[in-house]
């Protein structure tokens, strides 16, 4: 333990002898003392005055707490689902997700928390995800994951932080910017995995609930980096021969043959890009079941990688036929959505939408939808599925699977 705290000595003392695992993952912890709340930062656990307060065994329950932020990073990984979210992002939605994850798996594990706390169980019942059981709830959900669903839609957010109040929530994660994060995502799962085993050898404490948590698990790649991979690959330009200009290295070799009197090489020809601008045609299912945070993260990552390539960027609106369309601009896309009356509700037909996309003459077609409609004939170019749906893959086409984390 750091010199610099003597506040949490006698809880960490203890810790050793109740719960091995947690024990050792204190060892990669930075401890220090502070006059405020307590909270994690980074690798860092600062304890406030209020630590005294609490009966030793809601102290080692808290210390346990603040040292499952940092074994998870759940710092870091508050940075990173604010990049995806943007503006969108509710840094108390996160806090609560984590806090909700860490104290089920204490509880879980006969560690004794301050009271009144946020509990998995109970979260997911406010939300209307109720769980079967504590260790259900554990293997089902990760913190991305219910961070995700917390940021859903307005009534959601609502019934959360309601739901967060009557349990006396603070948030007690912060981002860890100040550059405390020493350590990788590799290092810190390797050490999670050396105390767990620790921690199943003594049979006691966290060590045995280390399998079913799905918190512990290597994250999935979020779905907006496999739909940049695809988009990007479709949309760059390749350069092309051209006999109208020299390629550079044949300007040098030129230049060295006539400065010593040699025989002239032989021409070789440089590189042109095309002169076509490449297009990205979106087109959104209005009839289906997306909701708008989903609809955000896909528009806003598809016109991110529209800018980047410098391609253009078409909305089509449709449901049985085409009701919407307009150019996207560099601006956010829901500048371009307010205000616009999307038609809800009806039957869905891809062919109407793959017509209008053809005459764009497309790099690529995006289609964001459920896939609940019959499939007309492939079309030329390459079309990408994103659909929320476990339905049945289509005739053609890459299937992207979004919002499973």
């Amino acid at each position: 333990m750091s010199a610099h705290t003597t506040r949490a000595r006698a809880a960490l003392a203890h810790m050793a002898e109740v719960d091995p695992a947690l024990s050792v993952l204190a060892l990669w912890c930075r401890h220090r003392e502070t006059t405020g709340a307590t909270r994690t930062s980074g690798e860092t656990i600062y304890y406030g005055p209020a630590f005294d307060t609490l009966p030793l065994p809601q102290q080692i329950g808290l210390t346990a707490h603040h040292i499952f932020h940092v074994a998870l990073r759940h710092s870091a990984r508050a940075r990173a689902m604010q990049e995806r979210l943007g503006d969108r992002f509710d840094p108390a939605l996160f806090g609560l997700a984590a806090d909700a994850i860490v104290n089920e798996t204490l509880i879980l594990a006969d560690h004794a928390m301050p009271r009144p706390c946020v509990t998995l169980m109970d979260l997911l019942d406010t939300i209307g995800q109720p769980s079967p059981s504590q260790q259900h709830a554990l293997s089902e959900w990760d913190t991305e994951r219910l961070a995700i669903a917390l940021h859903r839609d307005e009534e959601t957010r609502k019934r959360a932080g309601a739901f967060g109040q009557t349990k006396g929530f603070d948030r007690d994660i912060e981002t860890g910017e100040d550059g405390t994060d020493s350590q990788s995502a590799a290092d810190w799962r390797g050490h999670v995995l050396r105390a767990l085993e620790a921690g199943r050898q003594a049979g006691a404490g966290v060590g045995t609930l280390g399998a079913i948590l799905a918190d512990l698990r290597a994250a999935d790649v979020p779905w907006e980096r496999h739909l940049r991979r695809v988009l990007t690959k479709a949309l760059s330009v390749d350069p092309r021969l051209t006999w109208r200009r020299p390629a550079n290295r044949w300007v040098a070799m030129e230049a060295e043959a006539l400065a010593a009197n040699a025989p002239t090489p032989v021409f070789e020809p440089g590189q042109q890009r095309h002169a076509f601008r490449p297009r990205i045609v979106v087109g959104l299912d209005t009839s289906s079941s997306i909701d708008p945070l989903t609809l955000s993260l896909f528009a806003a990552e598809a016109a991110a990688i529209a800018r980047r390539t410098g391609a253009e960027a078409h909305l089509l609106a449709f449901d049985d036929k085409v009701h919407f369309e307009t150019p996207v601009g560099p601006g956010p896309w829901e500048t371009t959505l307010n205000g616009r009356e999307m038609l809800r509700g009806g039957g869905t037909d891809f062919s109407d939408v793959l017509d209008r996309a053809r005459t764009f003459d497309p790099s690529i077609v995006v289609i964001l939808t459920d896939l609940d409609a019959p499939f007309p004939p492939a079309p030329r170019f390459p079309v990408i599925w994103a659909t929320p749906a476990d339905a049945a893959p289509p005739p053609f086409g890459t299937v992207l699977r979004i919002g499973r984390d």
